[in-house]
């Protein structure tokens, strides 16, 4: 769930923006945070990276490409004026994956990506079980003119080539951690 208190800021946003034409473009960005998932259970399933993977197929982002979808919105909010985007990897799933996808979600990305399979088994992965959510970055791409690089398709054959899925950028940044001690999965030093 989105959130009460964020659809409630966006919503104050859009009224400034309309009572005052202020331009403001609202970029829901999805996960690109390199710090370990925050339920215990995902973190003892799945190698971290792994994670990070089968996210692209439908929650997560990279750093690289959030970057260019803030560069994009800052060139073209005083022409949009207001909107609001959703920034997440290009999902390959359609509506008619919906169903199936929260039943047997290996089952569909065997069908668009027939050798996840074997890249996966190289690595030692598993691909998640079910997937119950989908962000769609359709309106960014089209109103924005955004095109993210980095998505399941690209990180399949990075892994297939022995390379770091993640873009440069990425791996430059790294974990910087929210705390100076130790925190959970959130500041490990």
């Amino acid at each position: 769930v989105y959130g009460v208190t964020k659809t409630a800021a966006e919503d104050l946003c859009e009224l400034v923006h309309r009572e005052h034409g202020l331009p403001c473009l609202i970029l829901r960005t999805s996960r690109f945070f390199p710090e370990a998932d925050d339920r215990d259970d995902m973190r003892t399933a799945y190698v971290d990276a792994n994670l990070k993977v089968n996210e692209l197929l439908y929650r997560r982002v990279d750093l690289e490409d959030v970057v260019s979808a803030h560069r994009l919105a800052l060139e073209r909010a005083a022409a949009i004026g207001f909107g609001r985007y959703i920034i997440s990897a290009t999902t390959p799933f359609t509506r008619d994956d919906l169903t199936e996808l929260t039943l047997d979600a290996p089952a569909v990305v065997r069908r668009l990506f027939p050798d996840y399979e074997a890249v996966y088994a190289q690595c030692g992965w598993k691909m998640l079980p079910t997937v119950d959510r989908v962000y769609v970055n359709a309106h960014a791409r089209r109103e924005l003119g955004w095109t993210p690089l980095y998505d399941f398709e690209r990180a399949l054959d990075r892994l297939a080539a022995n390379e770091d899925p993640r873009s440069p950028l990425a791996v430059s940044v790294g974990a910087k951690g929210y705390h100076a001690v130790s925190t959970g999965p959130y500041t490990v030093r």
